[in-house]
């Protein structure tokens, strides 16, 4: 470990220690061995139910304090009902990345620094006040000066001073954690805490290179490019770089702020259920979804073209999908709808999901047990918390191993969800999602489907077609040649064990002649 990380853990120590919460660090931890022990006994504090709410609050306070990493964190564990108590996955639910804002002037200089150009030559106007900060970036309102996109208003995100490094050493502290989660955990090879936090430092690189968050944006516009419920702003990519993106002004209010949608005589039920729609949409056609759908980064807009739409900001953080994965989600989640736990539990096993000998008959019950009493209930009458909790037991009881690449999507169904409960508690997630399920499927694995991925398939098979007989010819020569060796084995092999017999038989020979010596010995000896 280096000195920089260790002083980094020092100085996490001292924050957890300055809100009282230093003692979660091993009061939460199930493990009884000699070290746990001994740094129970060594913290000042204890930890009850009677005051699982007030640490709760004061973890939330300290990981906002940390920083991005941390707050990214808390947010994965806020879907983690199966490690933290209740009062603690509702606060950490309710994390914002909120920090003071950084001066205009380093603000500047950063900027003109990456585009190569002063302000005044850049924009018109440029408002120092920030319209948004977190710990990672803040974003400026301005107007460009010139070119095509001469006269329009513009969001200028750019990435605070030296955060590079800082997130460089808390990645390094988190896998030194993860490797001691792992250690002292009776879950930690099931829950793959390393590799988790692996994925979680995989995406906040693409974060900290604005270029490739304002690639991200592009490809969702382009994959919602005519949809009337989703808006993504478009990109000045001429103002694009690194540490800094320009993309255009978009007006609307964050989706939690129901009063003022209202007042524009905006349709909440409406709204729930295009929401549903747009996460199934990215996620099964696409297999590229916006991964940090919290109320700040999804809007509505207010005004002009984009009024009474989603509008999808902040793409630093996106999800992606194989075939493989899309295809055994919308098995499981179809089956779900059907009530057909059979299906669910044999696509898991199929999956590899779960670990090959698990008895399908028992994990087909413990399925049903778990889902069967929250259907046809509309969202207000449903805690996912709770369902996931359920399923998290399964999980433990048959050894499903944590999926990485999954973690993002459980965290964005858990904001999807919220949203949901947030617009309209009536709604049916059931009957709404079902449908779109089935015709993605159909569209997939029906004629339609096959012919669309041999179009995709087709300069691959083009290519590979004029050496196909070739190929042909050497694996059937391959194949003879591989019979040919069968038969020479198989016939040393007879040899071997045609030798093995003969020399087991003159074995028993030379015993019974030594035998027989012997006994003529002793009776010679006794002779004499």
């Amino acid at each position: 470990m280096s000195w920089r990380v260790m002083r980094r853990l020092l100085d996490v120590g001292r924050v957890l220690k300055k809100h009282r919460v230093l003692h979660l660090m091993v009061a939460l931890l199930p493990s009884d061995t000699a070290t746990v022990r001994l740094m129970r006994k060594m913290l000042p504090h204890r930890l009850s139910a009677s005051n699982h709410a007030e640490d709760a609050a004061q973890l939330r306070m300290a990981l906002q304090t940390l920083g991005p990493i941390f707050i990214k964190v808390g947010q994965i564990l806020s879907t983690r009902p199966d490690l933290l108590p209740p009062e603690y996955i509702y606060e950490l639910a309710h994390l914002q990345d909120r920090v003071t804002p950084v001066d205009s002037a380093q603000i500047r200089v950063e900027i003109e620094a990456q585009l190569s150009a002063t302000i005044d030559e850049l924009f018109s106007h440029f408002d120092d006040e920030p319209v948004a900060s977190a710990s990672v970036a803040q974003v400026h309102r301005a107007v460009v000066r010139t070119g095509k996109w001469a006269g329009r208003d513009v969001a200028v995100k750019v990435l605070r001073p030296n955060i590079d490094v800082l997130i460089k050493t808390d990645v390094e502290c988190l896998h030194f954690l993860a490797r001691q989660f792992a250690r002292f955990h009776p879950d930690g090879t099931r829950l793959r805490p390393v590799e988790v936090i692996g994925e979680v430092e995989r995406h906040l690189q693409q974060e900290l290179d604005l270029q490739c968050e304002a690639a991200n944006a592009s490809q969702l516009r382009h994959h919602f490019a005519g949809n009337p419920i989703l808006a993504v702003p478009e990109m000045c990519w001429d103002y694009c770089a690194r540490r800094v993106m320009v993309q255009e002004w978009m007006t609307g209010v964050p989706i939690s702020h129901l009063n003022v949608l209202e007042d524009y005589n905006i349709n909440l039920k409406r709204l729930a259920r295009d929401g549903v729609e747009i996460f199934f949409t990215q996620v099964f056609r696409d297999g590229f979804f916006h991964a940090d759908m919290h109320p700040g980064n999804i809007f509505v807009g207010t005004r002009g073209e984009y009024m009474g739409r989603y509008i999808a900001l902040d793409c630093g953080i996106v999800g992606t999908l194989s075939e493989f994965d899309r295809h055994y989600l919308a098995v499981n989640f179809l089956a779900f709808f059907n009530r057909d736990y059979r299906a669910v539990a044999a696509a898991h096993i199929e999956s590899g999901w779960v670990p090959p000998d698990t008895p399908l008959e028992g994990l087909t019950s413990a399925v049903r047990t778990t889902c069967e009493p929250y259907f046809g209930r509309p969202i207000d009458e449903i805690s996912l918390g709770q369902v996931l909790m359920r399923l998290f037991d399964v999980s433990r009881q048959y050894k499903v191993s944590v999926q990485p690449q999954l973690v993002l999507l459980q965290k964005t169904m858990l904001n999807v969800e919220g949203m949901g409960r947030l617009l309209d508690p009536k709604l049916d997630l059931w009957d709404t999602a079902k449908p779109y399920l089935e015709k993605w499927m159909k569209d997939t694995l029906g004629p339609r489907g096959l012919l669309k991925r041999m179009r995709r398939e087709w300069p691959s098979i083009v290519r590979l077609l004029p050496a196909a007989p070739v190929q042909i010819l050497t694996r059937l020569q391959d194949a003879s040649k591989v019979s040919q060796l069968t038969l020479q084995l198989n016939r040393l092999e007879h040899q071997y064990l045609t030798t093995q017999k003969t020399n087991k038989r003159w074995r028993i020979v030379g015993m019974l002649s030594i035998c027989i010596l012997l006994i003529l010995t002793f009776v010679v000896l006794r002779i004499i």
